[in-house]
């Protein structure tokens, strides 16, 4: 097989769902409305958050942190995907493939920090809730999301570092609608070992480490929940995590049915409608999350389009 040098590639080919060109009006217009969705909705809930003073607390800081991420998550692949069924091309340069590829791993991993320290936050509320304000202080917000930020940008550049330093085939066809790093890896001609550890280290101890605090902080919420003797005070603690618990819940089950569909299917095109799951429908489905579960967003909300509170 014929190697190409990397400083001569200009372009790769993503290959999306279908090479049906009936279904591209159904692709395109099914992707514009989430995609409009998504920022839309991820936009009030910002707003909502600025807007009204009564939600300047710790769990609305990380709230709209994680909904500016989702945002540019989905911003990330999705515009570049419309663009490329619009015009009926399938290419991308070889700048924006990486620029692409180093701005999904930055948005995904920000969204794993993120819920983890909206874990935490449920944690401290629940489990102490009198040191609550002392604890969960806005210097400690600050800075869990400013270590946040850092290791994902310093993580992502140097995933994309390594994948500059590759040499790619003449088959320059990625069989997904974005640049994804491990399929980018399965293009290179040159030796990706390295890439591959790194990818995996990165995995286990960047995604591993904010799962095992999540884990770690339902577990002691349950056992503080099921101390409390009335169903009322239960109900009521259970009601402050609730719509994060589901948020939780999305963002790692979807990332795991992916993960799974890779492993048990060799047909990457599967794999490439999976990951919709988590790069297109999670972030579409928070901000209906946080509305219709928490009656605080729903109130502001209502300040922000005119409706009488009550």
């Amino acid at each position: 097989m014929e190697l190409g040098n990397d400083t001569h590639i200009s372009k790769f080919l993503l290959l999306g769902f279908s090479e049906e060109p009936a279904l591209w009006p159904l692709i395109f217009g099914l992707f514009l409305s989430m995609y409009l969705i998504t920022v839309f909705g991820n936009l009030l809930i910002i707003l909502a958050i600025s807007s009204d003073s009564h939600l300047h607390t710790p769990m609305y800081f990380f709230l709209a942190n994680l909904s500016f991420v989702d945002i540019c998550f989905t911003s990330t692949t999705v515009p570049k995907m419309l663009l490329n069924i619009l015009t009926q091309s399938k290419v991308i340069n070889y700048a924006g493939c990486i620029s692409q590829m180093y701005f999904f791993l930055l948005c995904v991993e920000l969204d794993d920090f993120l819920l983890s320290a909206m874990a935490y936050d449920r944690f401290v509320a629940i489990c102490h809730p009198l040191h609550y304000t002392v604890i969960m202080n806005p210097q400690l917000c600050g800075l869990l999301v400013l270590v946040s930020w850092i290791i994902s940008v310093t993580n992502s550049l140097l995933q994309t570092l390594m994948v500059l330093q590759l040499s790619f085939c003449t088959d320059m066809e990625i069989p997904h609608f974005f640049c994804e790093l491990n399929q980018m890896l399965q293009l290179a001609c040159s030796d990706t070992f390295l890439n591959d550890m790194l990818m995996y280290f990165a995995t286990v101890l960047l995604g591993g480490a904010p799962l095992a605090g999540v884990l770690y902080s339902y577990s002691k919420i349950v056992s503080s929940i099921c101390g409390i003797s009335s169903a009322q005070g239960k109900y009521r603690a259970f009601s402050t995590c609730a719509s994060h618990l589901s948020v939780v819940s999305l963002f790692y089950c979807t990332g795991l049915g992916v993960y799974l569909s890779s492993a048990a299917t060799q047909s990457s095109r599967s794999s490439a409608t999976a990951s919709v799951m988590y790069t297109v429908v999670s972030p579409m489905l928070n901000p209906f999350i946080y509305s219709l579960r928490n009656r605080d967003i729903k109130r502001a909300l209502k300040r922000i389009v005119g409706v009488p509170v009550t």
